[in-house]
């Protein structure tokens, strides 16, 4: 058989729990308690009859024994550790198991005639039973009244924080460009030629040069002086569409 190496994890099986056993066990811790309590209640009763009760009224000893147990019980699983009344539960709910069991050899001693109740049962034992239901009734109300501790969950304060609401402030209107101071007041002419959108051609920088009364430059002036420092100026020009060339004079 192969040896596990001490580092590995230890290998977990998972068996699943056959559905018969599932349903014995949900069906059959009911079943045993009930038996037990049926068992048990004959001795209880017997038990109330040698303390002085009527045979009706000592029937009540069963049913207050298996009570408190149960009770007991509930309180004590339910109840977290530390909470007020855990405690006094836990020893209630062993006091009532060890009262439900000495209940029964007591009586079983005297039905089989190990001890005999003639003439009279003995002090204590009519004692010790009569004080059952008022003890057992001062125990659950105790148990009922005793409140459970519940520690309140501090957090951490969280800081308040108050949204920046930025100033409402006024429309600012977008500045309106400087016009541009040329070197030669013909590029003003030309300028206005753009707002078009496209780039104008020699021939119409030169009609409008001529409108605007200036004398007619030449070609190479228009295009390599004039229009040259406004697209210096403002390069975007230079990368309109050109506009199409006029043929008429």
């Amino acid at each position: 058989m192969a040896e596990l190496h001490p580092s590995a994890p230890t290998p977990t099986y998972d068996t699943p729990t056959p559905r018969w056993v599932s349903l014995l066990t949900d069906a059959g811790r009911p079943v045993v308690a009930a038996w037990v309590m049926i068992m048990c209640a004959p001795g209880e009763h017997h038990l109330g009859k040698l303390a002085g009760w009527s045979d009706t009224l000592a029937w009540g000893m069963a049913g207050v024994l298996a009570a408190y147990a149960g009770i007991a019980a509930a309180v004590a699983s339910k109840r977290p550790k530390g909470a007020p009344g855990k405690t006094s539960a836990v020893a209630g709910a062993w006091l009532s198991l060890g009262t439900a069991m000495s209940a029964q050899p007591i009586s079983h001693m005297f039905v089989t005639g190990h001890w005999t109740a003639e003439p009279r049962p003995p002090v204590w034992l009519v004692v010790a039973v009569s004080c059952i239901p008022p003890l057992v009734l001062g125990h659950l109300l105790h148990l009922a009244a005793t409140p459970v501790r519940v520690t309140p969950v501090v957090t951490e304060a969280q800081p308040m924080t108050t949204p920046v609401v930025p100033p409402a402030s006024a429309e600012v209107p977008e500045p309106v460009p400087e016009p541009i101071a040329y070197s030669d007041p013909r590029c003003a002419v030309i300028r206005s030629l753009y707002d078009d959108g496209l780039r104008p051609g020699t021939k119409a920088m030169r009609t409008a040069i001529v409108a605007a009364g200036f004398e007619s430059p030449s070609d190479g002036v228009i295009r390599g002086q004039l229009r040259a420092e406004v697209e210096r100026r403002e390069p975007q020009l230079a990368a309109l569409p050109p506009a199409p060339v006029a043929f008429g004079a």
